[in-house]
């Protein structure tokens, strides 16, 4: 480097010292400059950017090939009738005030949820038989002793009882299974209005290693369902891997409710109407013949064709290739005629067989 680039750099260095320094701040000679919150998070990577700017190339590649439950407009519906259909059940069940909310739907990896499972808890595996897969329903242990004290006449207005550092009881998982029966009942009827599925319980386990349904690194749709019985409660997962979903995939897309894809109810009246005055062409159909290419083209005006029709025969009313009537031939003032008798809707056998189809090229209508 020059001496002139040298003395440039240090006359620059010089002016952000001075911008750094505070009125009436004065640096001592050799003191290490202290950085200030906003200056460490924007060397860490936590200042003011989108979270999307903050992410490296390997990051949204791996975020990328993670399939947004948002993409699946019906599932949150399907979640919203479960919290309703549960606030009733649960209330039932527990004879107590019980309010069930959504804490979130998300979309994550298997894999990041069984790591992410607060312990001790309770996981039970679902069979979804329908769909022939599986499904995972967690309890944790807030609301394992709370459904407990519940059931088992606990006092209300006073919180849970909670012992940790020992294995869960016969009877608290026997309690715990009543309850995850009625959850799953209820989650077949969210269901209900898309497709009649049932949600049975297959074990319980209190690890989540012997909990595995899928792949770890398969996606899955998870949603946080949290309890509350006036001073108790806790919180309920729901995991459905994208391939238990996948049977119903095309269900879960719809907008709303009923919703059939590529129809358009207004669309069809319209059509219709416009089709009842659209014109069309009959063809009055006296015989048909088929003749030799050779004949054809020896053809002068004056011949003659001789048609293989007796008279008062009926003849045929159609619409291109599209036999639609048949009538009998008349006439009404100056004018040939034909009276409609009866309607075809398809060629008879006899009509089939007399009347065989040629290529129009071939055909001579009289």
């Amino acid at each position: 480097m020059s001496t002139e680039e040298e003395d440039l750099a240090a006359a620059w260095g010089a002016s952000l010292d001075e911008e750094d320094a505070g009125p009436g701040d004065e640096a001592a000679p050799g003191s290490t400059k202290v950085l200030n919150q906003a200056e460490i998070d924007s060397l860490l990577g936590f200042g003011d950017a989108p979270e999307e700017e903050l992410k490296s190339g390997i990051e949204r590649v791996v975020a990328s090939g993670l399939v947004s439950y948002e993409r699946l407009p019906m599932l949150e519906i399907v979640f919203d009738r479960l919290v309703r259909l549960m606030s009733t059940t649960l209330r039932n069940f527990t004879s107590d005030n019980v309010e069930v909310s959504i804490d979130g739907i998300t979309s994550m990896r298997f894999g990041d949820y069984l790591n992410s499972i607060p312990l001790p808890a309770m996981l039970a595996v679902v069979k979804v038989q329908q769909w022939d897969n599986y499904a995972l329903l967690m309890v944790d242990s807030s609301m394992i002793y709370s459904i407990v004290d519940v059931l088992l006449g606990g006092r209300r207005g006073t919180a849970a009882m909670r012992i940790e550092g020992r294995p869960y009881t016969t009877i608290e998982r026997t309690l715990v299974e009543r309850l995850i029966n009625v959850v799953l009942e209820d989650f077949g009827q969210a269901f209900a209005p898309l497709a009649n599925v049932d949600f049975k319980f297959e074990r319980l386990e209190v690890n989540p290693r012997f909990a595995t349904i899928s792949r770890l690194s398969n996606a899955a749709v998870l949603a946080r369902l949290r309890v509350d019985m006036e001073d108790r409660g806790g919180r309920l997962d729901l995991l459905l891997p994208y391939a238990t979903l996948e049977p119903v995939r095309e269900l879960l897309l719809q907008q709303f409710m009923g919703e059939k894809f590529g129809r358009d109810s207004i669309w069809e009246t319209h059509l219709a109407e416009e089709l009842r005055h659209t014109e069309v062409e009959l063809d009055v159909v006296l015989d048909e013949q088929t003749l030799p290419l050779s004949t054809i083209t020896r053809l002068k005006p004056g011949d003659r064709l001789v048609l293989n029709t007796a008279p008062g025969a009926p003849v045929r009313l159609q619409c291109g290739d599209v036999p639609l009537f048949e009538g009998a031939l008349g006439r009404r003032e100056n004018r040939l005629a034909v009276k409609v008798e009866r309607e075809l809707r398809r060629p008879t056998p006899d009509i089939a067989a007399a009347v065989p189809v040629v290529p129009p090229q071939a055909r001579k209508s009289a």
